[in-house]
């Protein structure tokens, strides 16, 4: 996926307007999306492109799929948006709702997934599509007739698909594990993955698990048949090989044995020993079918029908097909830009570091942690204001959020999941959100952080409104996935915060409070987990720690809404409450056993003091 801008860089009033069309596939794993202006030739040149949460029309409600919809691309001339699960009349009526709701002034086609990726494998011509994604099937047209095999769910169906394999991964760990007394290689990785510390923890997360979590496993399962494990090989040569049936099966319906043949989706794009276990077996059921694999995206499909449209429903039936010349569009911001940011610099102390002795490396690290105290202190002042404006909005009723990609993401969930514990708040006053969402906590997730409308986008999951705070962490100060939240966030009528390390950096647009942390360059050159990451950590502490002070939720220095959850809390306090009140430890220990543990309740309006 090629480097997007935010889905306003193309305004209406670029002169595109008229030409552009906008094609957007929804499927089990992600929807993708293309921008695309339509030749005087015929041809479409893309102009933007990008991806965004899963949607299947079964499983999302309408209010999911309009806020969706929302942080796209408003000026496109034509609309095709072609969904997963959009399979009756009524799906396409209720679709075409939302679609006309988003697009007032647009010609707008819908459909299936399906549709839109026969559209991206033969524009108008006809042949048998297999796709394998989180789901999978085969489908197959000819003369107008359409013929099907497989997509029938996970739950009965999907075989060679991305859950179906996951699954029968999970199923071979299990079985490993009981007739071996071991835990294989396969399933420590998975462990790993999802950051669980046993089987029985696997067990209860499948149970809970959706569709697309499941399927994210697969590579796995991939990983671990590409080692030799007999058991994953096995599995995933059954898969390709069903998928390989149902495709002669559709075939043999469809009377077409020389039928061209395209694999689709991520399995077969990202795993070519897939492809070819597929194209193996059906050489030996449909000797004349041809096999290619399409790298397109679904999303030049629904725009291709689109664009084909003739002011009523989808034509594509006279045969011609425009090709898509794809041009890359200009990133969000210059290269150049990045390149200068304070983060990307050499360092010249550490130029030499691999040539330095190890305790010389540590004093390097120690000294070079100076420049954090010093980068907070110069911050002082919007540190001050970022404070008061979180304070504010919290004592009217509204929430803090904290928003990033990768360790600043990272940081963001990490100081929000601090909260409830420590001072006793519900865990929606202060959220984190990171690009790529949970997985991307313990693991890098390739190219989110570069989506500005999957920023702006989780926004409106979240249900972010004008009471709300949105503070954006990005040591660069230009992470699309970033800025593109804030922008929405303002046009919610929310507050911004933003926290860089990056004082030099571009501003073309201004939020309410900006803290740039003058960290400098790192001693590894642009490894903002280094004193970026400490520096904006602190800053956390200070912004969150300092806001529930004036909230009430501290008392003289002593957490008295403190969530007493262990041993080391239950002495902590009964030591606070037989401080504060002058009474024994013994007498300490009886008060909050009779009030449930709650230290405020025992503290009542007396004064704490200092903690031993």
């Amino acid at each position: 996926m090629m480097t997007n801008r935010a889905s306003s860089a193309i305004s209406p009033d670029s002169g595109h307007g008229g030409s552009c069309v906008l094609g957007i596939e929804g499927g089990g794993t992600k929807t993708e999306w293309v921008l695309a202006e339509k030749q005087e030739s015929g041809e479409l040149r893309i102009l933007d492109e990008g991806s965004l949460p899963a949607a299947n029309l079964k499983l999302s409600t309408d209010e999911e799929l309009a806020g969706l919809f929302s942080v796209l691309p408003r000026h496109a001339a034509r609309v095709g948006v072609y969904l997963a699960g959009c399979a009756t009349e009524d799906d396409r009526a209720r679709l075409r709702k939302l679609v006309v709701s988003a697009w007032p002034d647009a010609v707008t086609v819908v459909g299936s997934d399906r549709d839109s990726a026969m559209a991206a494998a033969f524009r108008a011509r006809d042949g048998v599509i297999v796709i394998a994604g989180t789901g999978a099937a085969a489908h197959g047209r000819r003369d107008g007739r359409v013929e099907r095999a497989g997509g029938w769910g996970q739950l009965l169906g999907d075989q060679g698909g991305g859950y179906h394999l996951a699954m029968q991964g999970l199923r071979s760990v299990l079985t490993h594990f009981d007739l071996n007394d071991e835990i294989s290689e396969l399933a420590q990785k998975i462990l790993r993955m999802l950051a669980l510390n046993g089987l029985r923890d696997l067990v209860d997360w499948v149970s809970l698990a959706d569709k697309m979590s499941v399927a994210r496993l697969a590579p796995a399962i991939f990983e671990s048949a590409a080692k030799g494990d007999p058991e994953t090989r096995a599995i995933i040569r059954r898969g390709a090989e069903i998928l390989a049936e149902f495709a002669h099966a559709v075939l043999r319906r469809l009377d077409f044995p020389d039928a061209p043949v395209c694999l689709f989706g991520g399995l077969f794009a990202h795993y070519p020993e897939y492809a070819k276990l597929f194209t193996d077996r059906l050489a030996t059921l449909a000797p004349q079918a041809t096999v290619s694999v399409c790298h397109e995206s679904g999303a030049i499909g629904s725009a291709w029908l689109a664009s084909e449209l003739k002011e009523g429903p989808a034509s594509g039936a006279n045969g011609f097909s425009p090709s898509l010349t794809a041009s890359v569009p200009a990133p969000s911001l210059d290269i150049k830009e990045l390149a200068a940011a304070a983060t990307e610099q050499r360092n010249p102390r550490s130029m030499a570091m691999d040539h330095l002795t190890t305790g010389e490396l540590v004093d390097l690290f120690v000294t070079e942690e100076d420049q954090v105290t010093k980068a907070l202190a110069a911050c002082r002042e919007p540190l001050c204001r970022a404070i008061e404006v979180v304070s504010s909005a919290l004592s009217r009723g509204g929430r803090l959020f904290y928003i990033g990609a990768g360790t600043s993401g990272r940081l963001g969930v990490l100081d929000a999941s601090e909260i409830p514990p420590t001072f006793g708040a519900p865990p929606e006053l202060v959220q984190g959100i990171i690009a790529g969402g949970a997985r991307a906590l313990h693991s890098a997730v390739e190219g989110v952080e570069d989506q500005s409308e999957a920023g702006a986008f989780a926004l409106i999951e979240r249900g972010v409104w004008a009471g709300d705070v949105v503070c954006g962490l990005t040591a660069s100060g230009r992470t699309p996935f970033v800025l593109g939240a804030l922008e929405r966030a303002k046009q919610l009528r929310a507050r911004t915060i933003l926290i860089t390390c990056n004082p030099a950096r571009h501003r073309s647009d201004s939020w309410e409070v900006e803290i740039d942390l003058p960290t400098g360059p790192e001693l590894l050159t642009g490894s903002t987990r280094l004193k970026a990451g400490t520096a904006t950590k602190l800053a956390l502490n200070i912004l969150s720690t300092c806001a529930m002070v004036r909230l009430g939720k501290v008392r003289g220095n002593s957490m008295i809404d403190v969530r007493i959850s262990n041993e080391k809390l239950r002495d902590r306090g009964v030591r606070l409450v037989s401080e504060a009140l002058g009474v024994s430890y013994g007498e300490a220990l009886r008060q909050l056993e009779k009030t449930g543990w709650d230290v405020r309740a025992c503290l009542g309006n007396g004064k704490v003091g200092a903690e031993t």
